[in-house]
């Protein structure tokens, strides 16, 4: 059957609904002799006739009917293809790679969600990983684009702004710097300080701020590589971080973390929607570019920027 073409299931389809031979021929515009022989070609290559001659015109046998059974099924087929061509051109389908760094993931969910509403059709491969990974990802072309802090600068990329993003400095709630104002750099230096692996774009932030300030590190014998892991040990009093704040807003507004009022803080930065500058995108992945430029600052959490009032710590 590796001779089998479309052209010719096209002619058993045709002959099995007209009946005969001449109406089909006409059809498709060739002549009876060469559809004929067409036929003959073809139950030649099967090995079985394709149509019984009765007084009520050609009638498919069993082979016959399997022909027509295929013809329906390749017709289903790419008539799904057209389909799904179709929303692919429109935007209304296809599949959007998407990387997330590590600290976006804490809103990156409910801006898809938000996306998804209005593209049900469109399916959404989320990647998270450290600022490291997730500029791997665009470099390699394993992501369409991926949401982050500041984008990079060495290989071309096309960026845009989706909205602010705070850094902060928290601490436990019965901390001896809650509630305290106007801190300095120096005093929080003097705390034990859980800080983010090397390659994350909050550590970078971090040595950035504390500049020329020594710093003290906390004694904690683990990999304090996640936001999870850092606000738990700053809950269970190991130490203070700088954080993002979009990382914590849920526990600050239920008071399990507080904000520390510090010189210098928050840190101002933006969220970024980052692709590499060569890279085509689907329909789809365009559609999600354009609408976290255009609705990604509605879903970016909130929080109080200014620390909550709090007992004064003995000087």
């Amino acid at each position: 059957m590796r001779n089998l073409s479309l052209k010719q299931l096209h002619a058993v389809a045709a002959i099995a609904r007209l009946g005969t031979m001449t109406r089909a021929a006409k059809e498709l515009n060739v002549t009876p002799a060469a559809l004929t022989a067409r036929i003959k070609a073809l139950e030649d290559e099967v090995g079985l006739l394709l149509f019984d001659r009765t007084n009520a015109g050609l009638k498919p046998t069993d082979a016959g009917r399997e022909m027509l059974w295929a013809t329906d099924s390749i017709n289903t087929v790419l008539e799904t293809c057209s389909e799904r061509l179709k929303a692919l051109r429109g935007g209304s389908g296809g599949r959007v790679a998407i990387g997330v760094v590590s600290t976006a993931k804490y809103f990156a969910p409910q801006i898809i969600g938000g996306f998804a509403h209005g593209h049900p059709a469109v399916e959404i491969d989320l990647v998270v990983g450290n600022r490291g990974a997730t500029l791997e990802a665009i470099r390699d072309y394993k992501v369409d684009l991926a949401v982050m802090g500041r984008p990079p600068r060495d290989f071309p990329i096309a960026a845009e702004s989706i909205g602010p993003h705070p850094l902060v400095v928290i601490a436990a709630p019965g901390h001896r710097f809650a509630g305290r104002t106007g801190l300095t750099r120096a005093e929080v230096a003097e705390e034990p300080f859980l800080v983010r692996e090397y390659g994350s774009g909050t550590r970078t932030v971090f040595e950035e701020y504390m500049a020329g300030v020594m710093f003290k590190r906390a004694r904690l014998g683990i990999d304090s590589g996640s936001n999870e892991t850092i606000k738990q040990a700053v809950m269970a009093g190991l130490g203070i971080a700088l954080i993002s704040g979009h990382t914590v807003a849920a526990e600050v507004a239920s008071r399990r973390i507080v904000l520390l009022d510090v010189e210098g803080l928050p840190i101002r930065r933006e969220w970024f929607a980052v692709r590499r500058a060569d890279k085509v995108l689907s329909p789809a992945a365009q559609a999600f570019w354009e609408y976290l430029a255009r609705e990604g600052a509605a879903w970016l959490p909130t929080l109080p920027l200014r620390p909550a009032p709090g007992r004064e710590a003995a000087a």
